[in-house]
């Protein structure tokens, strides 16, 4: 890889997905401990510690670096269990591990000097300052920028700090700033910041009604699906919900950041990495996105650069609802 190309970040949300994240050409991959510590602490995802080994042996072996997830913030009375888990990241010989919490930056960086430091998009930095800030009291390297900046901003970012900057280039998107959503909070009385997951499925309910469903989150109806309609899974976020007569998705249509037609501008306002969003999804998923953005940043360094039908084909395959965006990168009406 030319040494001026991002580096691709592919998620890992099990080891079938870490290996095929690394065999398609993820240049690092993501991932997390089987609790709360993490930010997708679905069942059935993510790592125990000896899984965890495994998954860094198979990815150092091959070149590859390993980046653990310890994203959400530690719970009172509970801190212990967060310090744990960035002792058994530094244990395991991860390359980094991935902190929104500053209590934990500075745990990690006084125990564990020695190991690389990430600002998560959970610490919702989105100016310089915070992420200097971040830089000059714990020692970041790198900080992943929320979804929520255009590129010029992006790159003024970029231009005030020496810190690498990572966002995200394809997935699925949240209308919410990284970090400060309460809506699960409110519905469920957990947050996604503290247990690790949004509408955790313990209050997820699917009630078949003849050939409809509905889906619930704690007893709400978050939406109601007809026999020939895909039914997505139940966000608070992305429900459609009656307003003003209307029975519509109030706050947010399903649909995936692809960040393919603005790598060149990604790479010239000096990226140094490119995220994909879905430790949730599986290791199908997880080998399409990388292929194809492993394809496409490849040739994102030439002047002649043009996003290729199969690539949009692909990815349009596995994005939410089937619809995609560029996002904040792009607004034309300001």
């Amino acid at each position: 890889m030319s040494a001026h190309l991002p580096e691709l970040i592919c998620p890992a949300g099990s080891l079938p997905a870490l290996k095929a994240a690394v065999d398609q050409g993820a240049d690092a991959v993501y991932l997390g401990f089987k609790n709360a510590t993490n930010a997708r602490n679905f069942a059935g995802l993510n790592f125990t510690d000896t899984q965890i080994k495994t998954g860094i042996e198979y990815a150092q072996s091959r070149g590859r670096e390993v980046l653990v997830a310890i994203n959400t913030y530690a719970q009172a009375g509970r801190v212990k269990e967060w310090h744990a888990a960035i002792d058994a990241a530094a244990d395991a010989g991860a390359n980094a591990v991935i902190l929104a919490d500053l209590g934990l930056l500075d745990y990690a960086m006084r125990v564990h000097p020695q190991l690389n430091r990430h600002l998560s998009v959970q610490g919702s930095a989105t100016n310089f300052e915070a992420v200097n800030l971040a830089q000059d009291y714990f020692g970041i390297r790198r900080a992943v920028l929320p979804r929520v900046l255009t590129l010029p901003q992006v790159e003024y970012v970029i231009k005030n700090t020496s810190v690498e900057i990572e966002v995200f280039g394809f997935g699925s998107l949240c209308v919410m700033a990284e970090g400060r959503c309460i809506l699960s909070s409110y519905a469920t009385g957990e947050s996604p910041n503290t247990h690790g997951v949004c509408s955790p499925a313990s209050h997820v309910q699917w009630l078949p009604k003849g050939n409809t469903m509905d889906t619930r989150l704690n007893g709400i109806l978050i939406d109601h699906f007809e026999a020939d309609e895909p039914a997505g899974y139940p966000t608070l976020c992305k429900g459609r919900f009656d307003v003003n007569d209307t029975t519509y998705y109030a706050l947010e249509e399903p649909t995936s950041l692809n960040a393919l037609s603005v790598l060149p501008e990604l790479i010239r306002i000096g990226v140094k990495a490119i995220k994909v969003e879905g430790r949730q999804r599986s290791p199908a998923y997880t080998a399409e996105v990388t292929k194809t953005l492993r394809a496409a940043i490849d040739a994102a360094g030439d002047a002649r650069y043009s996003v290729k039908p199969a690539w949009q084909q692909a990815l349009t395959k596995v994005s939410e609802g089937h619809q995609q965006t560029l996002g904040a990168y792009s607004r034309p009406w300001r």
